[in-house]
């Protein structure tokens, strides 16, 4: 018999251990090479473990379990046949769970001949209104502990509704309803991350500062230019990639907002490596746009959705998710109004954006009302001084507030590769 051992593969440098998230197959299953079989969870990202071979699958680690990298979790017997008629079985499971379930609700309904016996009793005393009852079943509360105030002692709609509410005050002994806990194991990444938030909490010393941004002139572009963009680049025209370019040139101005700190060394880098948060199904995670200094609209767009769709679809890999030198995160998409973000360790800053609010400001002495962003910056003090966090957040505004000269050298159409 030839048996292959599958070990768990190296997700990336520095890894050393994962965690079976899912098992997409169950033991004794029949596999196909380069089928997933099992979704792993590492500290950086959450990957697939393709099938190396075809066979009869073995697992040798339960889900929750942590394995190191190149331990076994799984035998794949290769000699054995595919079953003749392996998907006939699995389309006639549903019939044979289907059957009892259809028998099931002719136990529940024979009782409802005694229902008109029970309209009869309508007004006896304790008696329960239709719509009373409902409440009651629904809170699990028997009517013989609810005081009628109707007519006759009839317990009315209101009646039920108070008893389903424990008083103000009252015991809580008397409260009603569910109470049940769940307690889930936190993924790797998950604990990951918590444990790097912290970490930044406790050992930098981060400070974050304010500003605002007129989304006017952004707000013209897309308008006048989404369809065009569109039908050229073959993505939207979207805020993230005026954004991008604000803080790549905010970045070349003020070198030390692009750096890191290793030791007791400052570490500058001549390039700007963007990492964008994006929400996905096991949380946050931001994938790097390479030389984002060098992207035009178009790539920029282009690239943060293939990266976002990755991120959405677990197929994000560490080496895409690893580097950066600066992170822009957008709570605005979720409604914030206003934040302080957490930097994204080991870089020194990251910027915020949030929701996009129309509020009345003072333009050239008059009262308009414009569409307005508060951004935030946090920053690690111990490499960026407040004169290079409040210039360089001064100058990402120059960038948003008139995108055409500051982005686009003038001409809009030009920067927008029309």
């Amino acid at each position: 018999m030839s048996v292959l051992e599958m070990k768990v593969p190296s997700p990336g440098e520095s890894i050393t251990e994962v965690e079976i998230a899912t098992w997409l197959v169950k033991d004794g299953d029949y596999v196909e090479k380069d089928q997933p079989i099992a979704e792993v969870d590492s500290d950086k990202a959450t990957l697939e473990l393709p099938a190396e071979q075809s066979g009869v699958i073995t697992l040798k680690a339960e889900e929750g379990d942590v394995v190191q990298v190149g331990q076994v979790v799984c035998l794949i017997d290769m000699d054995a046949a595919k079953p003749a008629g392996a998907s006939a079985p699995a389309a006639e499971a549903p019939k044979q769970e289907e059957a009892p379930k259809a028998a099931e609700p002719a136990k529940q309904e024979a009782p409802k001949p005694a229902a008109p016996a029970a309209a009869a009793q309508t007004y006896a005393t304790g008696a329960p209104s239709p719509a009373a009852k409902k409440i009651l079943d629904e809170k699990g509360i028997e009517a013989g502990q609810v005081s009628g105030s109707g007519r006759d002692g009839r317990i009315t709609k209101t009646d039920a509704e108070l008893a389903a509410v424990p008083a103000l005050g009252g015991s809580p002994l008397t409260a009603t309803g569910s109470r049940s806990t769940t307690t889930t194991k936190l993924s790797v990444l998950r604990r990951k991350i918590a444990q790097r938030l912290v970490s930044v909490k406790n050992e930098t010393a981060m400070l974050t500062t304010f500003n605002e941004v007129d989304m006017s002139e952004i707000f013209r572009l897309r308008k006048l230019y989404k369809e065009e963009f569109a039908q050229k680049h073959g993505v939207g025209l979207g805020f993230m990639s005026f954004f991008t370019k604000a803080v790549t040139r905010a970045l070349q101005m003020y070198p030390d907002v692009n750096a890191s700190i290793d030791g007791d060394f400052k570490v500058n880098y001549d390039f700007c490596d963007i990492s964008i948060a994006v929400s996905g199904p096991k949380g946050l995670m931001v994938p790097v746009l390479r030389n984002a200094e060098n992207m035009s609209f178009g790539s920029i767009e282009a690239n943060i959705k293939d990266l976002a769709t990755k991120v959405r679809d677990g197929k994000i890999t560490v080496d895409e998710m690893t580097g950066g030198t600066f992170t822009i995160t957008n709570g605005g998409t979720f409604g914030s109004m206003m934040s302080t973000p957490i930097i994204n360790p080991p870089q020194s800053a990251i910027l915020g954006m949030h929701n996009i609010i129309q509020r009345p400001v003072a333009v050239d002495g008059q009262v308009v009302i414009r569409p307005m962003m508060y951004v935030a910056m946090s920053y690690d003090h111990r490499i960026i001084d407040g004169k290079e966090s409040v210039g360089f957040l001064v100058a990402v505004k120059e960038g948003i507030d008139n995108p055409v000269e500051i982005l686009m050298g003038g001409d809009e159409r030009k920067g927008l590769g029309l």
